[in-house]
């Protein structure tokens, strides 16, 4: 029987897991750090730690506060939060991806900490296109253009919890190895959970025909840097799994502000 303790447990555990938010040690007591159960609560943790963003969005945007620049300073309460630990996975990733020619060697520059062109470049069009993007839903209101910034932090972690489970560790020392795969129950509870969070912001905000929009969108390009990562490197890494959720937060932003 699954308790309600042991749901906050997970929930706050996830939060410590993606972001930099403390909490009290007693959360953590005794744990492992295994992820097989606690991965199940990241689309919730992503949604609670988009909220002060969004919030920080709202209100900038009530106040007449320029939507670009709304937006930017949103995200920049948000990589905050986190510590950049996504964004530096997608910079990690495009390096290793773009710059290895061999499994080995794009594995190696990948775990060095060091930033490339690739990864530059990755970061720079991550950054761009979600500020351009959520400025573009600032006509919405502050309401929406915040509900998408829970919506979509929501169903990005949930993507990468699918990441993480559709392939094999590459890496059989690495990070994302060492906390272990998710289990079969936690990835349905991930994107379940996440898919709910996503279509109650989002049809609320925008309607189902956009909504269904995101979604596509974010399957998708989930679905094709799963590929690529499998073709190149044959399995995650911690870094893939970064990439995979800024991979999806773009897909997600773009989607909604085109189909709006």
């Amino acid at each position: 029987m699954i308790r309600l303790e042991d749901i906050l447990k997970d929930i706050i555990r996830a939060l410590g897991f993606l972001s930099r938010i403390p909490f009290p040690g007693r959360f953590f007591a005794g744990h492992d750090g295994s992820m097989r159960r606690t991965s199940g609560a990241f689309a919730i943790a992503g949604a609670l730690i988009a909220l002060p963003p969004a919030l920080l969005l709202g209100l900038l945007l009530h106040l007449g506060v320029k939507p670009e620049l709304s937006a930017l300073l949103a995200l920049a309460l948000q990589i905050g939060l986190t510590g950049g630990l996504h964004e530096d996975g997608l910079a990690d990733c495009a390096d290793g991806l773009g710059g290895g020619r061999t499994r080995e060697r794009a594995l190696e520059i990948m775990k060095d900490s060091r930033l490339g062109a690739y990864g530059g470049l990755a970061l720079i069009l991550s950054l761009g296109l979600r500020t351009e993007a959520l400025a573009g839903l600032a006509p919405h209101g502050p309401v929406a253009a915040g509900l998408a910034m829970v919506a979509v932090n929501a169903a990005a972690r949930a993507a990468m919890v699918w990441h993480w489970s559709a392939l094999a560790p590459a890496r059989v020392g690495g990070v994302a190895a060492a906390v272990g795969q998710p289990s079969g129950s936690a990835v349905i509870v991930a994107l379940s959970s996440g898919l709910l969070i996503y279509g109650v912001a989002t049809i609320h905000a925008y309607g189902w025909g956009v909504a269904l929009a995101g979604a596509l969108a974010a399957m998708l390009a989930s679905w094709l840097l799963a590929r690529l990562v499998r073709g190149k490197i044959q399995g995650h890494t911690g870094d893939t799994l970064g990439a995979s959720e800024q991979i999806c937060e773009i897909a997600l932003y773009v989607a909604l502000v085109i189909t709006t």
